[in-house]
Order: C-alpha cells, then structure tokens, then sequence
C-alpha cells in the first residue's frame, strides 16, 4: 500500500510538471509522418498530420469509412475499433417507410511523432495506463474506474455494432483499466445545443455532456504484429512496447474512437527513442451531413456540425473538445509528449 501511494504521488508530480511543460512542445505540420525522417526530428518538437493542408479548411479532414478502409488498409487494421470492424445496418424513417440502410462513417485520422532523449527499453508505458495519467492528458475530462460488467449495455442498432466479436470489452490480461468518463460542453455550446434542439424533428434531443466508456491495453512483445506495426509506424526498428486505447462506446455524435501509441529506437540514434501517436475517432456521416437546416436558421448558421468539429465556429472554446477535434487532439498529443518526456 506504502509503495502504492509513492507510485501515486510521483505520478502526480509528473503530471503537474508535464502539463506546464506541454505548451514547450511545438507541432510542425507535415503531409505524413511515416515519410518524414525522423533524422529531421528536433527536441520538443512533434510532427502532425490530420489529412487537411491547413487549419482553415475542412477538406480532407473527414475520409468515408469505405474509402479509409481500401486506400489505407494498415491504418484500417490497426485504427478501427477491433480489426474486423464493419459499418453496421440500423433503420431508419425514408418517405414513411422504415428502411434498413448502412450506418455510414467518417474517420477523423491523426498521426503525431516526437522523440525522446532515452532508450526505448527503459519507458515502461504500464505507469501511463492509469487513472491517473488518463485524468491528467484533459482535467476537463471526468473519469471513474469501471469493471467489464459495468459496461453500458449496447441495446441499440448503433452500439450493438461496436461489440468486440473476440472478447468482452475490458476483460482480458492486456487490459490495464476501463474507464467512464463525462464530458460537459463548454462556453456557448450548451446554449447552441439548446437552440439545435428546437430544431430536430424527433424526440431524441442532443445532450450537452458526452459520454464514453474506454479500456487501456499494454500489448507486449507476443500480443504484437510486429511486421504490421512497423508499417503503421514507418520505423524499421523492433517494436518495445504499444500502449491502446479503445474507446468502445460513446453516447453520440461519435461511434468509436481508438489511440495507438507505439515506442521504438531511434534508428538514427539507439539511446533515443521514437514514439508515434496516432488516434482515430469515427463521426456518424448523418450527423457531418446535417447541414442545410442549420444554415437556414440566422443564429445556427456557426453551429454547423462540421464546422464546430473542426473548430471554425465561433460556439468553439476552451483547450478541450468544446474546442474542436484538431485543437483537443493535438493538446492531448502534447500532453502525452510532455507526460513521457518528464517520467524518469
């Protein structure tokens, strides 16, 4: 218990640190990371790429699930939620009819790759899959530990699809924790979410708090496609250690989320590290297709769903997801950059 409590409090203080030394870290937007060399790779420094040539535009940030799968099939096996992963069937009201039509997708892909000034070997990702480390990546963010039978039952079409085929959510010796955690919007959101909600046409309105259940996976050396991984990564050096993130149920907008992170030498330089991040977050096409009747209405013309995703809408605020997915994700890249490179 003694030893416990010192493992907590050391985390604490390196979680304080890292989040003041976070903003050190500085994102260089590149067309991709595995092409990239990691020779040019600068201390604090974080080679970024979200598919989009610049912030200011929405093109290319979004790629259908159909179109992701066939044009980046390693991303695909390694980025969806579990590798078989497919759009599932739900139903829907078409012309007074109930229809059965694919749940189609849109994947929000991020790639991130920094350095570390020690050797792979001696980062031990089992201190990061903790509750600890998880609250201190976005304070914004609640968490509480759960166990697999506290999981949200999937009971409908949508969440029924996210059901791993191979094992229960957050069972399994690779799971380190599972976690609940809420998120309430931020700033004008919630007053945008009130409005939008006079709009819609059923009875399921829009919350103002997001939900989401996740599990925190340590992969070793036997649980990992080593070959695979090395072509995710674009690193041709032996895979140390993977640490995953699966976010398996969320109570709208999103259907799933999945962060891989994966350390390895530094080919370049073996007492240094590389570690590349990459995060996928998959938005329902219905709800990025939602449009028009937003734009018809002078004061919702800014909370276009699209637009407030990727942080071009004057509802956006704050340095978390109220914020927009690109600025909430690369913050949480840096803070996990700032959180390995404090820990000793």
């Amino acid at each position: 218990m003694k030893m416990r409590t010192i493992t907590a409090v050391l985390l604490a203080l390196a979680a304080s640190t890292a989040i003041a030394s976070a903003q050190d870290f500085q994102i260089v937007k590149v067309s991709s990371i595995t092409t990239s060399p990691v020779g040019e790779l600068k201390p604090k420094t974080i080679f970024f790429n979200d598919g989009r040539a610049d912030d200011t535009t929405d093109k290319g940030a979004f790629t259908r699930f159909d179109e992701w799968s066939r044009t980046k099939p390693i991303q695909r096996q390694f980025l969806s939620l579990f590798p078989n992963f497919q759009e599932g069937m739900i139903h829907k009201i078409i012309d007074g009819s109930k229809k059965e039509v694919k749940d189609e997708l849109q994947m929000y892909i991020t790639e991130a790759r920094f350095k570390l000034s020690r050797p792979a070997a001696s980062i031990d990702l089992k201190s990061f899959a903790t509750l600890d480390f998880i609250q201190s990546i976005d304070p914004q963010i609640k968490h509480q530990v759960i166990k697999a039978s506290e999981t949200s039952v999937m009971k409908d079409e949508k969440a029924m699809n996210n059901k791993n085929p191979d094992r229960v959510w957050c069972e399994g010796q690779t799971v380190a924790t599972c976690t609940r955690s809420t998120y309430k919007l931020e700033g004008k959101l919630p007053i945008g979410v009130a409005l939008a909600n006079k709009l819609r046409d059923s009875d399921k309105k829009v919350s103002d708090t997001i939900e989401f259940e996740s599990e925190m996976r340590i992969l070793s050396a036997p649980d990992i496609d080593e070959a695979g991984m090395r072509k995710l990564t674009g690193v041709d050096t032996p895979v140390a250690s993977v640490l995953e993130q699966n976010m398996f149920y969320v109570n709208q907008v999103m259907r799933f989320g999945k962060l891989v992170a994966v350390v390895q030498p530094n080919p370049a330089y073996a007492n240094s590290t590389i570690a590349t991040v990459m995060i996928a977050l998959a938005v329902s096409s219905s709800t990025l297709d939602t449009k028009k009747k937003y734009q018809e209405v002078p004061v919702l013309r800014n909370l276009v769903p699209q637009q407030v995703l990727l942080g071009n809408s004057s509802f956006n605020t704050g340095t978390s997801i109220s914020s927009g997915l690109p600025n909430y994700v690369r913050n949480r890249i840096k803070a996990i950059a700032a959180l390995l490179d404090t820990a000793a």
